[in-house]
């Protein structure tokens, strides 16, 4: 029995009825590479014959009552992966926009905390011969780096695997007995008592870090230098408010070369660019809907940025940080756009530096879970997002991904799109991750506050498609 880290823990007690904190992915197939025909039956095959090498996928959550401590984890003695997989067939001819249309409803209902916190969907029926993979995985499993190694163990890198890996022997598994609450209260209890010195770890170092910030940011202040954005008391947006629990989701597939030639010819870095091109799309977006007005001052972005190989908990699925930057969708110049968001980036990872990677943690250390838990529902159930300024206006991720094709049960691996969690009082969320030389941007919306999240995608792409001509005429 193993316990949940702090900032895992975090991922769990935020969770809501509308708040649904799990991760997204969809995979487009094409079987046309695979050796033999790839069926349904044998995705099925291939992702059940690697699940024992993904301990995360058999293990389930057990609460701590009074939620004295973290939540534990144990190995399911009552795991079936035949429960995690589940078949949509497609009426007829199905379209991109009919898969979507699946996908968002899928994203829309919350995982069973009573088994290990995945799912996944295989599609058939696309007009186009090609078949989908939809997973869903709870955050507080993996974030978007831990998100990608669980792909790499379902995926292959040629058509036929090697036979160690398509058939080699498997680690045994040894499930877990549930323990009784008295159990998980004595344990929980024990490990308070001989760990006595975490809260105050905890309270010294986010003390210190914010400390530490408020000290850059008075001399930033006062040499005019300050540059990074403020969360909390965002501008209001038609995208900011109280989500429902329902989601909407659009994807796209953009060369990644086009992003390097207006990094490469401005200056700035590939991130940069994807947060250039939001902010083009959200600034043609604000302008359609709505009143059509555009914000006299930035957007907040939230970007979470991985800390992987420099956080002290090296098994905790979540080693990651955020920092917040600058959309200036006010600029009308989209150059003008970029070199403000590349000197608010600069100035966004200087404020993570200053704050320490482990501050969500020492943050979920010092606040008890069910206090948090409690007070995201309420934030929830009274609607408070709707009268409340935002903290940040929308999140975007972007991971790196393999730079080489992928396969799954011998069918080439396409479209690979990526779709984070909402976070109360924000609607939207753009994730995109870099695979065999493409970009796959996936957009996740609330459809009460982003009816056409295809809007969105298509604008990303105008962005992009401006930016390369001027990086093109700067040559």
């Amino acid at each position: 029995m193993d316990r949940l880290t702090a900032a895992d823990s975090w991922f769990l007690e935020l969770e809501t009825p509308t708040v649904h904190v799990h991760v997204t992915g969809l995979l487009i197939l094409d079987p046309s590479t695979a050796p033999r025909r790839t069926t349904v039956a044998a995705l099925r095959r291939r992702i059940a014959s690697r699940i024992n090498r993904l301990p995360m996928m058999r293990r389930r959550v057990v609460p701590v009552p009074l939620g004295i401590d973290h939540a534990c984890w144990i190995e399911d003695p009552d795991f079936d992966v035949a429960r995690h997989l589940h078949h949509h067939r497609l009426a007829g001819d199905g379209s991109h926009e009919d898969l979507l249309e699946v996908v968002g409803e899928f994203a829309s209902a919350q995982l069973d905390r009573a088994r290990p916190l995945w799912d996944a969907l295989i599609v058939d029926g696309l007009a186009d011969g090609n078949l989908a993979v939809v997973l869903k995985m709870h955050h507080c499993i993996v974030d978007g780096v831990t998100g990608l190694e669980v792909l790499a163990e379902l995926l292959d890198l040629t058509p036929t695997p090697p036979r160690s890996q398509s058939s080699g022997s498997q680690p045994k598994r040894q499930p877990d007995r549930v323990p009784s609450r008295r159990e998980m209260f004595a344990s929980a209890a024990w490990h308070r008592a001989t760990t006595p010195t975490r809260l105050v770890e905890a309270a010294l170092g986010a003390t210190a870090s914010v400390g530490n910030l408020a000290v850059s940011a008075v001399r930033k202040r006062v040499t005019g230098a300050d540059s990074a954005a403020h969360p909390i008391g965002a501008v209001r947006t038609p995208f900011n408010g109280s989500l429902t629990a329902r989601r909407v989701v659009a994807t796209d597939h953009l060369p990644l070369e086009d992003f390097r030639t207006v990094a490469h010819a401005f200056g700035v870095t590939v991130n940069d660019v994807v947060l250039a091109c939001c902010a083009t799309s959200l600034r043609s977006y604000l302008a359609a809907t709505g009143d059509g007005t555009i914000p006299d001052r930035p957007l907040v972005c939230s970007v979470p940025v991985s800390t992987h190989g420099h956080d002290d908990h090296d098994h905790a699925a979540n080693q990651v940080s955020n920092m917040f930057v600058n959309l200036p969708v006010q600029l009308p110049d989209a150059v003008s756009r970029l070199t403000a968001i590349h000197a608010g980036s600069v100035a966004a990872k200087e404020v993570q530096a200053t704050l320490g990677e482990g501050l969500l943690g020492e943050v979920m250390e010092l606040v008890p879970g069910p206090i948090l838990h409690l007070g995201a529902w309420l934030f929830s159930a009274t609607a408070m997002a709707d009268h409340m300024a935002p903290v940040h206006n929308l999140i975007v991720s972007n991971v790196v991904g393999a730079p080489c094709a992928l396969y799954l049960a011998g069918a080439q691996v396409v479209g690979m799109y990526p779709f984070g969690p909402l976070m109360e009082g924000s609607g939207l969320n753009i994730s995109v991750v870099s695979t065999n030389r493409m970009l796959d941007i996936g957009v996740i919306a609330c459809p009460e506050l982003v009816a056409e999240p295809a809007l969105v995608t298509a604008g990303i792409k105008a962005g992009l498609d401006e930016l390369v001509h001027r990086a093109q005429n700067t040559e």
